[in-house]
């Protein structure tokens, strides 16, 4: 079969990851098949091959691809100043960062579990630096005396699983804008850690 109008790599390549993002975080990884995702893209399933070596690759990339915008995003933010400032600029960097991608989320948070060992540990690798980064204002708080937490590593997940469940529920049309919500969030992270 000739290739369909408008099958280049430049524009297939994403069209094909877009659309396995958007049918695993609607039907889960163990349930999307190759063969869907060709077809939703409307190319025949052995040509996916020419874009990704397997099912898991395509997976793997897809996490990788969302943690490595996630640590460049964080690479560029100004977090400067006092560890109060600090951390009111992580939450508002994770919310911003976080809300516009509910399905990399939803995909990066609950498919892991389907990543090969190798590529969990590149993935798992990568969260951990993210994680870092607030454990480390968390502990810049407790030395300043402003934050007051009894493990900083359980304080890092639980505000990281707070803000991060936000992008499952939030709904830009909802009652509550953007700036309402952040302040909203950014209040029960602050008294979280207040000492």
């Amino acid at each position: 079969m000739a290739r369909k109008q408008g099958s280049h790599s430049d524009i297939t390549g994403p069209r094909v990851q877009d659309t396995a993002l958007r049918l695993i975080a609607r039907h889960g990884f163990a349930a999307v098949s190759m063969r869907q995702i060709a077809s939703e893209v409307g190319v025949q399933a052995g040509a996916l091959y020419n874009y990704t070596p397997d099912k898991q690759s395509l997976l793997f990339d897809l996490m990788q691809g969302h943690m490595v915008d996630l640590l460049d995003a964080l690479r560029t933010e100004e977090l400067h100043g006092d560890a109060l400032t600090r951390l009111k600029g992580f939450t508002q960097f994770h919310i911003r960062f976080h809300l516009p991608r509910s399905d990399q989320v939803f995909v990066s948070y609950m498919e892991l579990r389907n990543l090969a060992p190798k590529n969990f540990a590149i993935v798992e690798r990568m969260r951990r630096n993210y994680e870092d980064a607030l454990e480390d204002i968390l502990r810049a708080g407790e030395a300043e005396g402003v934050f007051s937490v009894s493990d900083t590593r359980v304080a890092t997940m639980a505000i990281i699983a707070m803000l991060t469940g936000l992008s499952h529920w939030y709904r830009g049309d909802g009652r509550l804008g953007m700036d309402a919500i952040e302040s909203i969030y950014w209040d029960m992270v602050r008294k979280s850690v207040a000492a």
